[in-house]
């Protein structure tokens, strides 16, 4: 093997390695399907322009400012003030099954680095983290350690999301000429504000269109991302956890670890790049106990908040199960003293007063309706007003001396500390011993500040004794799946995926706020892994209100779920809930599994999205009406993924009530025939008319090969 030059090749990509003078990418986008001689890459040699050192200066995997570059350093730190501007050379690399180990060191800092990357060979999805060690006896102090990955000069548009709690995932994009983007979390979590991930591309990518290179950092802590643009025209990302002052000090042979970075490129724009991921995902990320559909769920939170009383609750259930709910959540609320949020978080016992007779009745009661039984739980939190709280002041996640602000009325556990890792880990693993449970709503209510453990700042280490105590409950409860929840959509990545098994996307059940946040979500994560929730037509967040159709169709592609109570609810909203959960039981096999197809439109007013099967035997799309058409006509709409040669038969499977009148007079004939047949071809590249709807409505359609 030659050592100098490494290539990867996956399904639709291929990257160029070299080792000397120093590890860098030299090429990486879309697969060249001739093998060529490695000489032939002398062609990529860069000129060394007047103005500037006289050597060709590489863009490594860690930049570093004493090899002569002069943008954003992979590594930033010192011994007592000395070893502060490392130069790494290669020592060896190991090749195995598409994936590389490169240990580059200075023996002049005492430090090695170690450099994992992998191409995924069947989804394109390429993975990156870096390790370093300390070789010298003084402590090493890390304050930056970042990822790197080249990107080509064409690439100089990017999206990127921004958001805030019951609004998460909204898009954002910018030129990049020069200059560059900056993006950082420092709340603690994954954050509502900041997802780690970004896409960069030519300009004017779409959804089914241009070059994209789509990058998510696996991380729920701190982090930032960049990406630059420098002056000799050369892009760059980096990713990286963010480090407080002081937090990460290596002693001799000790080593630190990014968290992996995800990317990926696609020739075919973003719905290239989330097939991408999502296929990965599936493979490699979600490790589900069983091979099940995804159960529907009730969530009892907007229907009774604190108010438990378990006969009630067992009707609830019961009416649950006649609307085909299969698994039935009792959210907060259960555990002694939680009768609002201001109190007993940490006292994970149940409350006798609310529950005289113990849970079980309420349990057996699911179980006996042939649902499934989950519970809520917060476990990194603690209220001031708790038994807890009282009798150990000092469990806190905090700065001795100072009075940090409380966030929901509470403040964080330090679960670095070993007690209060193993009481709740025995709190959590009796709770789960004691009832037949087969889900938890593992909730995070709050930011966190001055992460502090024995007085030195700990974010880092808080996350990793968080995925720590994941691990344990899941080794001794394998069967048990958990939700990731952080006040909704605040901890959503793929480093937490690995030991959950969905996420709440959001607090906000909106319909209309729904589509924008369950399209960003899209672009990195399958649907059945994101809790989508049919809420009560006066929503709670934003206090809007939608029909059932709307709202059902908004919560139909992702992993659903009904957010209130339904004995309260008309037994006309009712038949819609049964409704559309039968009409989730029936695709959840293709929505579950199929390729996400995300169609561009030339109104902003409609929203198309569609799952398309990976045979391409069948698909449905749903055309979602957000505000009024832009124009009096809506178009034309052209179908992709599907089978030029085969024939489809259309089936309108859902549309509003009201559709004829309003804004328009007759609609599409497709629209009004029980089945229309049309050729894969036909669909793809002349299409059918879009039909012109109220504001928040929308059609439901399927295709199915004849």
């Amino acid at each position: 093997m030659n050592t100098q030059i490494v290539k990867l090749h996956s399904a639709n990509s291929t990257l160029i390695l070299q080792t000397k003078p120093a590890i860098e990418i030299l090429y990486w986008g879309e697969k060249l399907q001739t093998d060529f001689d490695v000489n032939v890459l002398s062609i990529l040699k860069r000129a060394v322009p007047h103005g500037r050192l006289d050597t060709n200066i590489p863009l490594t995997l860690s930049p570093e400012h004493g090899r002569g570059l002069f943008s954003s350093p992979g590594l930033e730190g010192h011994r007592n003030g000395k070893d502060w501007s490392p130069v790494f050379h290669f020592k060896s690399l190991t090749e195995e099954q598409n994936a590389l180990l490169v240990v580059c060191e200075d023996t002049i800092a005492g430090l090695q680095l170690h450099i994992e990357l992998r191409l995924d060979p069947q989804t394109d999805v390429l993975q990156l983290r870096h390790s370093l060690t300390n070789l010298k006896p003084e402590t090493y102090q890390v304050d930056r350690f970042a990822v790197t990955l080249p990107l080509p000069e064409r690439a100089d548009e990017l999206l990127a999301f921004h958001g805030r709690w019951v609004r998460e995932f909204q898009p954002h994009r910018l030129n990049l000429k020069h200059g560059g983007y900056h993006q950082e979390n420092r709340r603690g979590r994954t954050s509502h504000e900041n997802f780690p991930a970004f896409i960069q591309g030519t300009t004017g990518f779409k959804e089914q269109q241009g070059e994209v290179w789509g990058f998510h950092f696996g991380w729920s802590g701190n982090h930032r991302l960049r990406s630059d643009v420098k002056t000799d025209g050369r892009r760059f990302m980096q990713a990286e956890a963010l480090y407080f002052a002081g937090e990460i000090q290596l002693a001799e042979q000790e080593s630190i670890s990014t968290p992996w970075l995800y990317a990926t490129y696609s020739q075919d724009g973003l719905n290239g790049m989330s097939h991408a991921f999502h296929q990965f995902v599936r493979q490699q990320i979600l490790h589900f106990p069983t091979n099940k559909p995804r159960p529907v769920h009730l969530n009892t939170w907007e229907g009774i908040y604190f108010q438990h009383d378990p006969d009630y609750i067992m009707q609830m259930a019961t009416q649950a199960a006649e609307l085909g709910v299969e698994r039935f959540i009792i959210d907060d609320g259960w555990f002694k003293g939680r009768d609002h949020d201001r109190a007993a978080l940490g006292d994970w016992y149940l409350d006798e007063k609310k529950y005289p007779n113990g849970l079980e009745p309420v349990v057996t009661h699911v179980r006996s309706l042939g649902m499934e039984f989950g519970i809520w739980v917060e476990p990194e939190m603690i209220n001031p007003d708790s038994d807890l709280y009282r009798a150990h002041p000092d469990w806190l996640l905090a700065v001795p001396e100072y009075n940090q602000p409380t966030g929901r009325n509470q403040y964080a556990l330090d679960l670095q500390n070993p007690d209060v890792f193993a009481y709740l880990l025995e709190r959590l693993d009796d709770l789960l011993n004691r009832y037949d449970i087969s889900y938890i709503k593992w909730d995070m209510n709050r930011e966190i500040v001055q992460p502090g453990h024995e007085g030195k700042a700990a974010i880092t280490g808080q996350t990793h004794a968080v995925y720590r105590l994941f691990d344990e409950l899941r080794t001794r409860h394998p069967r048990v799946e958990i939700e990731s929840c952080a006040s909704g959509g605040g901890r959503i990545d793929f480093e937490v995926l690995k030991r959950t098994h969905r996420f709440w996307t959001s607090d906000n059940n909106d319909a209309l706020e729904r589509q924008q946040i369950q399209r960003g979500m899209s672009y990195f994560f399958p649907p059945e892994v994101m809790g989508s929730h049919i809420g009560s037509a006066h929503c709670h967040c934003t206090a809007r209100s939608h029909s059932i159709q709307f709202r059902g169709l908004t919560a139909l592609f992702g992993h659903m779920g009904v957010e209130l109570d339904p004995v309260k609810e008309s037994a006309e909203e009712q038949a819609g809930f049964a409704h559309f959960i039968r009409l989730h039981k029936q695709l959840r096999p293709l929505l579950h599994t199929g390729k996400v197809v995300r169609i561009d439109h030339h109104d902003s007013a409609m929203m198309i999205n569609g799952v398309v099967a990976e045979d391409k035997t069948e698909a449905v799309f749903l055309l979602s009406q957000l505000a009024m058409p832009t124009y009096s006509l809506s178009g034309s709409l052209r179908l992709p993924e599907l089978l030029a040669d085969k024939n489809y038969c259309l089936t309108v499977l859902e549309k509003p009530a009201r559709f004829d009148g309003g804004v328009m007079k007759i609609q599409p004939e497709w629209l009004t025939q029980e089945e229309t047949v049309l050729s894969g071809e036909w669909l793809a590249k002349v299409g059918i008319a879009l039909p012109v709807m109220d504001p928040e409505s929308a059609v439901l359609f399927q295709l199915k090969m004849l």
